[in-house]
């Protein structure tokens, strides 16, 4: 399978904002969560290495988007060490998310041209992310820091690539106050997938949650 560049990734994390942040044991379950995401107009998902199945769930998953989801960058969520990253990058990840900083996961994605995604809550740790080549620099947990400390960042670091988790609630006043703050891109855990058995419901606001995204960014 091809993989795509660093640099059409990264454009396409930043075409497309809002990232869900999902993990099921259940790979019909997870496929059809993933297909759902699509259908709403969703092209970036990270999937979570948070179970003893993660990699098994993510190999089906990437072979499934493949055939149904073309378009979407599967990535994966929750790395710490370079063996995970470097057997979920084999394995198809289009991109590597830490809940922290470990240079040793830097390196492996360095190698392999894989956008990296380092959690981080410190200017110093920004800091130190963008020298080590991250590609978007995560913060979290949003809930901690807040918008305010990205509107403080964004004085001394105004061009980083900013990504928060933790805290985004799917509500148009959650999303507003984010980017207005200055974040690039918002990860969505479960407070988006609070009703996702109802796939209807859940691709309709995901489709209202992209299309008022979209009137903060013009």
């Amino acid at each position: 399978m091809s993989r795509i560049l660093s640099a059409d990734a990264l454009e396409t994390v930043l075409r497309y904002p809002v990232v869900p942040v999902f993990y099921h044991a259940d790979a019909a379950y997870a496929k059809r969560i993933l297909e759902t995401c699509y259908a709403g107009g969703l092209r970036v998902f990270e999937f979570t290495n948070r179970g003893a199945n993660a990699f098994d769930v993510f190999t089906e998953l990437v072979a499934f988007a493949h055939e149904n989801c073309p378009d979407m960058l599967l990535g994966i969520g929750t790395i710490y060490t370079a063996a995970d990253a470097e057997r979920f990058i084999q394995a198809g990840a289009a991109f590597v998310v830490q809940p922290c900083l470990t240079e040793e996961v830097a390196e492996v994605c360095r190698q392999h041209g894989t956008p990296w995604l380092p959690g981080t809550m410190t200017v110093a740790e920004v800091y130190r992310a963008t020298q080590l080549g991250a590609a978007i620099v995560k913060i979290f947990p949003g809930n901690v820091v807040g918008p305010g400390f990205i509107k403080s960042l964004r004085g001394p670091m105004p061009t980083v690539p900013l990504m928060v988790t933790g805290g985004v609630e799917p509500t148009e006043e959650s999303l507003r106050e984010w980017f207005q703050a200055g974040i690039n891109v918002v990860g969505m855990g479960s407070q988006l997938f609070k009703n996702a058995d109802d796939t209807e419901a859940l691709r309709q606001q995901i489709a209202s949650l992209l299309a008022f995204v979209g009137t903060l960014k013009k």
